[in-house]
């Protein structure tokens, strides 16, 4: 059977597959081999980890003792995790509200977190009024409305109170030339 131009038809009404039929225990990656294909990819928080070999069906006490041999041969770090993923999110602009709230959700501990931080270096003040320029650009806001809608957006972004605050005066008060 060929259509006008000589081809194949472009479904034989054959039941096409969807999916692949569910793995056994027997093809199913070990633990350890599938976490660390998935840190091969990017870094993963210990957290992340554990939850996704649960998602793949993995016991909890092979999944923990997959965790510990990555941890224990430097694979898997929460601290790695923790800078590489500030040092993304300070890049791409977000404020360090936003990034430790972040780094909390992948369960990273405190100290990690803070260590995180502080080996992040930016200029918050600088960072969060480039946030305003690129969402607003240069002109100041005309109206206490205005002012409060920036600063909503800079508090979204994860800025604190203190930074949102100096920009937010400033533009109250300020010419064009506020943002140089």
């Amino acid at each position: 059977m060929s259509t006008a131009a000589g081809r194949p038809p472009r479904h034989s009404g054959a039941p096409i597959m969807t999916s692949r039929p569910p793995r056994t225990p027997a093809d199913k990656p070990a633990a350890y081999d599938r976490a660390l294909g998935w840190l091969a990819r990017r870094e993963h928080s210990r957290s992340e980890l554990r939850t996704k070999l649960a998602r793949g069906g993995h016991a909890a006490d092979e999944a923990a003792a997959a965790l510990e041999a990555l941890e224990a041969g430097a694979l898997q770090s929460d601290a790695r995790f923790a800078g590489a993923l500030a040092r993304s999110r300070a890049g791409q602009g977000y404020g360090p509200r936003r990034i430790v709230a972040e780094l909390r959700s992948h369960g990273i501990a405190d100290a990690a977190v803070r260590d995180a931080l502080a080996e992040v270096d930016v200029d918050w003040l600088a960072s969060a009024r480039r946030q305003l320029q690129r969402q607003y650009g240069r002109t100041p806001a005309r109206s206490a409305q205005e002012r409060a809608r920036r600063a909503a957006f800079l508090l979204r972004r994860g800025f604190d109170g203190p930074t949102v605050g100096a920009l937010t005066r400033a533009d109250a008060g300020s010419d064009d030339d506020s943002f140089d």
